[in-house]
């Protein structure tokens, strides 16, 4: 019995430190679950930005911060565009920014866009900022832009009076944004378009170059009146003209162009011509030939005529020599009116 005592005491100290370990990794896994549900508490609730809507007194509801967790919306950006937007007193709702939010709109940007017209004075709802908003075009700057305009300068724009003369002229635009328009109004590529248009019109209705030099300003005046800013996203309030430079004579070199072509149409039509009385010149000689071998051809009949009449008894010897005699006459009548003005060339 002495003996067994012992080991039974072993085996009880065995089950009592089993036992504690036991309890204790209970513990461990109790507090591990108590830590993570803190976690997931403080990640759905955002308790700071309740307490800062809250001391703000733009309020959000718990319930609300937790939603917009679940829609994996970022509590802090709604959060602090509200608070700005319930500072600078606008009338807007969580609901509209969330709504804006899951759209693919800026919210940060429509909230300091509305602030700044709210400032200026500017009739902005938040319905059409949005709508700017998503149409993909900055609304704030848009906003800015309708505070302080914006000068656009043109490349040189080149036209042609009508003396010839050209005209080159860089403007610079004075703009302002249209908010009305700014969805679905044309961009500043069309306005600076629609001016050069105006430009080369007036520049080219002009009867002198020099009439233009001496009041430029009479480009911006007719440019104006024509309402080139109608259907754009931005209302033209001036346009002033930065330099004129006088270029090429236009006129002149297209004068000279034009007088070479029809040097050479004349040249080519003579050509045509000189061509055509070659040919003719050609044509009679061949004509000529034709006519002198006739003639060869006739005279080599008179020999057998002559023959036949003698035969026939129709032309006597007398006659014969008679006609011999004449034909002598004649060429020795020729022969000396060949040598008459060879011998008074030699005297003279």
């Amino acid at each position: 019995m002495n003996i067994l005592t012992p080991l039974f005491m072993q085996v009880g100290d065995a089950e009592r430190i089993i036992g504690g370990g036991a309890s204790f990794g209970v513990m461990v896994v109790i507090i591990l679950l108590i830590i993570l549900a803190l976690f997931m508490i403080f990640w759905l609730v955002p308790v700071r930005l309740w307490i800062a809507a809250w001391s703000a007194n733009a309020y959000v509801g718990i319930t609300t911060l937790i939603a917009m967790r679940l829609r994996r919306v970022p509590p802090n950006q709604i959060v602090n565009s509200y608070i700005s937007a319930m500072k600078a007193g606008l009338k807007i709702s969580v609901n509209d920014l969330e709504a804006h939010f899951l759209a693919g709109g800026n919210v940060t940007a429509v909230v300091t866009a509305l602030i700044s017209a709210d400032k200026a004075n500017i009739v902005l709802t938040f319905q059409r900022a949005a709508a700017i908003d998503l149409a993909g075009r900055n609304v704030y700057e848009a906003v800015q832009m309708s505070v302080n305009p914006k000068v656009i300068t043109t490349p040189k724009i080149s036209a042609m009076a009508k003396d010839g003369i050209q005209l080159s002229v860089v403007t610079r635009i004075t703009v302002r944004t249209n908010i009305d328009r700014l969805v679905g109004g044309a961009g500043e590529e069309t306005v600076i378009a629609r001016v050069g248009e105006g430009i080369v019109s007036t520049i080219g209705s002009a009867d002198d170059h020099k009439a233009v030099l001496e009041s430029p300003d009479a480009i911006s005046k007719n440019v104006l009146k024509k309402g080139l800013d109608a259907g754009t996203a931005f209302e033209i309030l001036s346009i002033d003209i930065a330099d004129v430079d006088v270029g090429a004579n236009i006129g002149a070199k297209l004068n000279a162009e034009r007088a070479e072509a029809d040097k050479q149409v004349a040249q080519a039509k003579a050509e045509s011509r000189r061509a055509m009385a070659v040919a003719a010149e050609q044509e009679m000689k061949a004509r000529v030939a034709e006519m002198q071998a006739k003639l060869v051809e006739a005279e080599s009949q008179i020999p057998l005529a002559i023959a036949e009449a003698l035969r026939s008894g129709n032309l006597g010897v007398m006659d014969f020599y008679h006609l011999k005699n004449i034909m002598a006459d004649t060429e020795m009548r020729d022969a000396i009116s060949k040598m008459a003005p060879k011998r008074d060339k030699d005297h003279g």
